[in-house]
């Protein structure tokens, strides 16, 4: 118990550490915001894996793995396919050699597209750093028998995490990213075994499941696959951390190689976290009946249930030391992002044009500090850390996915169809959930099944329809961009050169938008 607890607290403690370590290598606001360009793949890998593997898979992930058994991975197999999308995209991505997504949006559309595309992004990843607040103060309260409450360590943690996001930026994530990938890993995979031996093998786990849990859909029909993979396909592909992250990387090539590096990782870590919950639900069926354990959701805890119960007392650190990973490699990624847009998307955009290095690196510090409040107060609003991933999911699939791939997909898109899609699948997510609070009902009967389209589950499918719908119908409607518009987004890759002088030159970043820019 006494080495669980110090695993908990001291991990922590040895990354913030690091952290302050590395903030002396921070000399610029690029510095902050990309690490100066110059991440090497195998650490661009272990940020890519560490932060997609967050508490909406150890929790959220994994509690509907133990409701409804390897049904669950169809919700993992949507990034899964989205991973190898964007493998095609990310040497492009890392040439083009903006510093984020909404500087994209306003090269390829206009800057009406980047205010629209940085608004969806903060809404969405303030809600995704909260839960992984949330997600901290369950370890800590399980850890602890209950001596910290599941509120005090959700504070606690969402101090460490801006502590640590604050302090240098993407220098620290890259650095500490590849310990908690190798953290994970290790603690996933020995707890998965170790589980099975403990039951009888595999055999016993089966026999002691409902039967449904071995099956592909799991009593579920296609339109509850669609639901659930889809949002994480979209995130996948508009993941602004991903892309902030290629955009680090030393040159278009380790991009790429990078991808593939974390499609490997994403799907066994993600499988493995699947599988030990589904073998929690052998071992601890009781989980199912309880309504909470700490905090909500008492079935989303069962990967820290079975750290403190299931495990000898170094596996369970490992694998509480994972939890931890995952919780704060995620938090500190998606405070990042929204504090970037803020910080170079508005401010420097539109507001102070020309100012300086300093000015930049602590307003960029002080949203970090902002948005960490802010996603406190949004921890009020959702029962389940499932709910809160699959409608911010929704919010950035349905706004900025679209109009991201079509940037690199499409010559024929417009900037006014650009603008369309992001404003309509920003609009109908948010118009869809404020109008289901005021009573009005988005329930069909299809198929003889009936679907709540205002439910986290399914809220992605209109968003979708509209905001597609309406970039390939603007898109038709209004004159073609320039040849100049798209061009950089189908260049041809670039054969890797023997002089480091040409590939320099060829990742050199376009100037910030001026205000006359389209």
């Amino acid at each position: 118990m006494n080495l669980l607890i110090a695993v908990v607290f001291i991990y922590p403690l040895i990354l913030i550490s690091i952290s302050l370590w590395r903030s002396r290598k921070v000399k610029s606001h690029e510095d902050f915001m990309v690490a100066g360009r110059s991440v090497p793949v195998f650490l661009l890998v272990g940020t890519l894996v560490a932060t997609w593997i967050g508490s909406g898979s150890l929790f959220g992930g994994a509690g509907l793995a133990f409701r409804s058994g390897i049904s669950m991975l169809w919700f993992s197999f949507g990034a899964w396919v989205g991973l190898v999308v964007a493998y095609f995209i990310a040497g492009r991505v890392r040439r083009i050699a903006q510093y984020t997504v909404p500087d994209l949006l306003e090269q390829r559309y206009n800057a009406a597209a980047r205010v629209l595309g940085t608004l969806a992004i903060i809404l969405a990843y303030v809600t995704i750093a909260a839960y992984q607040f949330r997600g901290g103060g369950w370890i800590l309260s399980i850890v602890t028998d209950g001596a910290i409450s599941p509120t005090q360590g959700m504070y606690i943690t969402a101090a460490a995490i801006v502590v640590f996001t604050a302090l240098a930026g993407m220098v620290s994530i890259v650095t500490v990213d590849i310990f908690n990938g190798t953290i994970i890993t290790l603690g996933v995979l020995f707890g998965l075994p170790y589980m099975i031996f403990e039951l009888g093998g595999i055999g016993q786990v089966t026999a002691s499941l409902p039967s449904a849990h071995m099956t592909v859909l799991g009593g579920h029909n296609f339109l509850w696959v669609l639901g659930v993979a889809l949002p994480t396909f979209l995130l996948l592909l508009g993941e602004s951390g991903m892309y902030q992250k290629f955009f680090s990387a030393k040159d278009e090539h380790a991009a790429r190689k990078a991808v593939m590096g974390m499609v490997i990782g994403v799907i066994v870590i993600e499988t493995a976290l699947a599988l030990l919950a589904i073998v929690g639900r052998a071992a601890y069926p009781d989980l199912m009946e309880q309504t909470s354990i700490v905090g909500r959701a008492a079935s989303e805890t069962v990967i820290l249930y079975i750290a403190r119960h299931g495990l000898p007392v170094l596996g369970g650190a490992v694998l509480l030391a994972a939890a931890i990973a995952i919780v704060l490699s995620t938090g500190n990624t998606f405070l990042l992002v929204p504090s970037t847009n803020v910080s170079r998307d508005i401010y420097q955009r539109f507001i102070r044009p020309d100012a300086g290095e300093k000015r930049m690196i602590n307003l960029q510090r002080a949203f970090v500090v902002v948005f960490g409040g802010v996603g406190l107060l949004l921890l009020t609003q959702f029962e389940t850390v499932l709910s809160m991933a699959l409608y911010a999911y929704s919010l950035v699939g349905a706004s900025l996915t679209p109009a991201l791939l079509a940037a690199f997909l499409w010559k024929r898109v417009t900037p006014q169809g650009g603008v369309a899609c992001i404003a309509g699948g920003l609009g109908s997510i948010i118009g869809i959930a404020i109008l289901n609070r005021l009573g009005v009902n988005f329930t069909m009967s299809l198929a003889g099944s009936e679907f709540d389209f205002a439910s986290s589950e399914y809220i992605v499918i209109p968003g979708v329809l509209i905001s597609i719908g309406l970039l390939i119908l603007v898109s038709l409607l209004t004159k073609p961009s320039p040849e100049a518009k798209w061009a950089p987004f189908f260049a041809p890759p670039q054969t890797a050169s023997s002089d480091p002088h040409v590939d320099e030159a060829a990742s050199e970043p376009p100037p910030t938008p001026n205000a006359n820019q389209e």
